[in-house]
């Protein structure tokens, strides 16, 4: 099963538009989709592993949707006594007023409006993060975003994803089948699971981007990552 990507089909998360409700429950959709099937866990086993107690660290989110990855390490930084300050970037101006009213109380998160590809900010972080990302791009634009995660790191990087197959594809069509049946939440799902990559199209991306001695493991839930350290 070949991977299907026409860069002129955007997802309808992608799409410019305004804040609505249709926009406000698609994210909603994902953060639960994240939460129940293995992408918090991800994180987390990462988080544990990087941030130790009494260490301050700056960490970036790379398309950051909603911002419950930023959430998430700040809760985890709170709880062993470690300080992070988190640049959170998306370029949709909707879903950073969605996560900025979600991140009430998280002084510890600043959002930034850009393109991940073009942004450059003016100093490299300690971790960089890009999770369910890289599915957006075309082969040629996510060999870019690989690079570009390598270079914004001075330590840590981990950029995780879906990982194209036959459980993907069953599990997104029978998901959003019977239970998240929002027409944005479905036509995106039933999307990403064509233009996921494979475990050996993954591993040959960060090879074509420059990475060296990788980590490179399945995750339960057709999830995948790859990290340097």
């Amino acid at each position: 099963m070949k991977r299907s990507f026409d860069p002129s089909v955007l997802e309808m998360m992608d799409r410019p538009q305004p804040v609505s409700v249709e926009l406000e429950n698609d994210l909603k959709r994902i953060r639960q989709l994240n939460r129940w099937f293995g992408s918090h866990r991800l994180v987390r086993h990462f988080a544990q592993r990087w941030i130790k107690p009494g260490a301050s660290m700056r960490i970036v989110d790379l398309a950051t949707g909603s911002g419950d990855i930023p959430r998430l390490i700040v809760d985890f930084a709170r709880r062993i006594g470690a300080h992070v300050e988190i640049d959170a970037v998306d370029r949709q101006s909707a879903t950073l007023e969605i996560a900025r009213k979600l991140s009430t109380g998280y002084s510890e998160i600043f959002y930034r409006e850009a393109d991940i590809l073009g942004w450059d900010p003016v100093a490299p972080y300690d971790i960089v993060l890009c999770t369910l990302t890289l599915h957006h791009f075309s082969n040629e634009d996510a060999v870019r975003l690989l690079c570009r995660c390598r270079k914004l790191s001075q330590k840590f990087v981990l950029v995780s994803d879906l990982r194209r197959g036959f459980l993907l594809k069953a599990g997104v069509y029978l998901l959003t089948a019977l239970i998240f049946r929002e027409p944005m939440t479905r036509y995106d799902a039933r999307l990403s699971a064509e233009r996921a990559f494979s475990f050996s199209e993954m591993r040959a991306l960060a090879a074509r981007a420059g990475w060296q001695n990788f980590g490179h493991k399945k995750f339960r839930f057709a999830r995948q990552a790859i990290w340097l350290e």
